[in-house]
């Protein structure tokens, strides 16, 4: 209530200092200035008792942070490092056109990626030292996945920042696959983050005869992402945990956390009892982060990656042939499948996805001539009349195909099929051979090749049948049993090699004479494969990638170009694919040195270089038989691999024997 007289107003102070004692002071007007004077001192020492206690709270805090990212917790990031992911990331809706551009004018992924590691790498554990000497011996290997990843790791960077997951799994893909999109293991999983058939499966990725969706680059990171969710979300943030259920299956995982916490034992990654493979895995992506945070400390050099979109995605709205594909957007084969590696076969699935990728300077040349593409420009059919006593089998091998692919394009139930009656056969535009990394023409470059180069040898996996490898490989049933004195009803064990010849006749491979009798366009010879000499660099080449796509190294082309690995590549710049000698009839003298240069070498007790031109029909065989010298030696004195088919007209170097 009101009081009439002021002077007497009674004050309750709450002493700060002394908990629940209350100082009482009657007011008079003498009074006035002590108690101003007595109340600042009493608020003074609240203030100072509050900031006492808020440093106490705050190392607290710190420590439970710390103690939290030593079990591999990040959910308590400060607010500053959310703060510093969003301004990187251009496609979020809180931020400025100018953060997105301060946030990627380093110009390097990498870069983003060192900013923003998160996870403790506990560089003390044995296990994780092991892991970081092995990497940091080892800087070609890393050149090798620094390559591969130029064309992936801005998308996943991206991908991660959208769901505010740790940036340490951009690393991921080095320790699963190296960052090969085509990597299969003997567990049978596959892609860059390595699913196998079931939990594919079960996160959604199609797996038919057209396509595998464990290496599409869109549907497997997403897939591995919601993975890595969900795993997350069970071992309540502990990422160290998550990486360990990825590796091993979250059961194995779970199981050992109950038995330490039955056992009264700590339940972080470091204290479980886990597979020995699990327990390196783990590691080895610490270890690869403290490489990429301190690469001087290690000697270790990380090529550049450009902080912007490597490829674009285009709805195609139907299937489409590949080989039309990769023509539309001006790429070869090679690149193409690169970035669209889960097409097994030719041409897109004929029930999607309809989308093709491609590199981000290709979208409006491709979508211009998309637009005017007629269907029977996108694929090539032809329609087959069913005769009495065929089956779908027998139909499907006549046309390299499969019985899946002609049920599901025939929209067929069963494999009953009726004479008289006809199927639809969808057929490449051009010959197998120039579909350079579908299935068929992986599987073929990874046969081992005996010491002639006369058979290659397959080695039998599970599940395997004569069927199965004869159609992978283009060859009948009965040759294969011929060649392996083997009856079609024998029982195959695993790791049994099997004999697959080359055709003498033509000096083509078995698979190739199959394309040849598929195609008239024989004489056609895919881009990719065709003799060069210079290269124009693109925008969002690297090294590696012209190295790949020309089939040398990049420690060739480096010297071959005077230039070192970490060298700025600037759009038109025109490179040297191979030493500088001349094309046409070189002096022996200068061929010798050329070939020295190129670290082909020249063996003892043989003649001065000859240049022989490859004529139709050759093959390395029939010009190592003609000339006395084996299919290996003509590989070494003209940097070829197995993966490489001469041409006509092609120029190879030899050495004859002396007499």
């Amino acid at each position: 209530m009101d009081c009439p007289h002021p002077s007497n107003h009674i004050y309750l102070i709450q002493d700060c200092t002394t908990p629940g004692h209350i100082i009482k002071l009657q007011a008079t007007t003498m009074h006035r200035i002590i108690i101003y004077l007595l109340i600042g001192l009493v608020l003074s020492a609240c203030d100072s008792n509050r900031l006492r206690t808020s440093g106490t709270d705050s190392d607290a805090r710190n420590s439970r942070i710390a103690r939290q990212r030593n079990q591999g917790t990040i959910e308590s990031r400060n607010e500053a490092e959310r703060s510093l992911s969003r301004r990187q990331r251009s496609d979020d809706p809180g931020t400025a056109p100018g953060d997105a551009k301060k946030a990627q004018e380093s110009g390097n992924v990498w870069e983003r990626i060192r900013d923003n590691l998160a996870l403790e790498r506990n560089i003390n554990d044995n296990v994780v030292q092991d892991k970081i000497r092995w990497y940091a011996k080892n800087q070609e290997y890393l050149d090798r996945v620094n390559g591969r990843a130029t064309l992936y790791l801005y998308y996943i960077t991206e991908e991660l920042l959208k769901r505010n997951m740790p940036l340490d799994l951009a690393l991921l893909p080095i320790v699963e696959s190296a960052y090969n999109p085509f990597a299969y293991s003997r567990s049978r999983a596959s892609g860059l983050w390595q699913f196998i058939p079931s939990t594919g499966k079960r996160y959604g990725l199609k797996q038919n005869w057209w396509y595998d969706g464990r290496r599409d680059v869109i549907e497997g990171t997403k897939a591995a992402l919601d993975y890595l969710e969900k795993l997350n979300a069970e071992f309540d943030g502990d990422w160290l945990l998550t990486l360990a259920a990825y590796n091993t299956g979250e059961r194995n995982v779970a199981r050992a956390v109950e038995r330490n916490r039955n056992a009264g034992k700590k339940t972080d990654f470091w204290s479980l009892r886990l597979h020995r493979e699990t327990h390196a895995y783990v590691p080895s992506l610490l270890a690869v982060a403290e490489i990429l945070a301190k690469p001087e400390k290690y000697g270790i050099q990380w090529q550049p990656i450009p902080d912007v979109p490597y490829f674009t995605v285009i709805d195609t709205g139907s299937q489409i042939d590949l080989a039309t594909a990769a023509e539309l957007a001006g790429m070869s084969m090679d690149e193409l499948y690169l970035l669209n590696p889960g097409f097994n076969q030719w041409a897109t699935d004929p029930e999607g996805p309809h989308r093709i990728l491609v590199t981000a300077d290709r979208q409006g040349v491709f979508l211009d001539k998309l637009s005017s593409l007629t269907d029977s420009e996108r694929m090539r059919w032809d329609r087959h009349l069913i005769q009495r006593g065929e089956t779908l089998g027998q139909i499907a091998d006549q046309y390299r195909t499969s019985v899946a692919a002609l049920k599901q394009v025939n929209e067929l139930r069963s494999n009953l099929i009726h004479e008289g009656s006809s199927l639809l056969i969808p057929l490449s535009k051009q010959p197998k051979s120039h579909y350079t990394l579908s299935l068929d023409s992986r599987g073929f470059a990874e046969l081992e090749e005996s010491g002639t180069g006369e058979e290659h040898l397959y080695t039998i996996r599970r599940g395997d049948t004569l069927w199965d490898i004869s159609h992978k490989y283009g060859v009948t049933v009965a040759k294969l049993t011929s060649w392996n004195g083997i009856r079609t009803d024998s029982v195959l064990r695993l790791g049994q090699k099997l004999k697959l010849w080359a055709n003498q006749t033509d000096g083509t491979t078995i698979a190739n004479a199959a394309d040849q009798k598929t195609s008239q366009s024989s004489a056609l010879l895919p881009e990719s494969r065709k003799l060069k000499f210079t290269y124009t660099v693109r925008s969002g080449d690297s090294l590696w990638l012209i190295a790949r796509r020309n089939n040398i190294t990049v420690d060739k082309l480096t010297n071959w170009n005077n230039m070192g690995r970490n060298a700025t590549l600037r759009p038109g710049q025109i490179l040297k694919l191979q030493p500088d000698v001349a094309t046409k009839n070189p002096p022996a003298a200068t061929l010798t040195a050329a070939i020295e240069e190129s670290g082909i070498g020249m063996d003892a007790n043989y003649s001065a270089p000859v240049n022989y031109i490859v004529k139709k029909g050759d093959s390395l065989w029939i010009i190592s038989k003609r000339f006395g010298i084996t299919v290996a030696q003509l590989r070494k004195w003209n940097n070829l691999n197995e993966d490489n088919q001469i041409q006509p007209g092609q120029r190879l170097i030899l050495y004859t024997r002396e007499a």
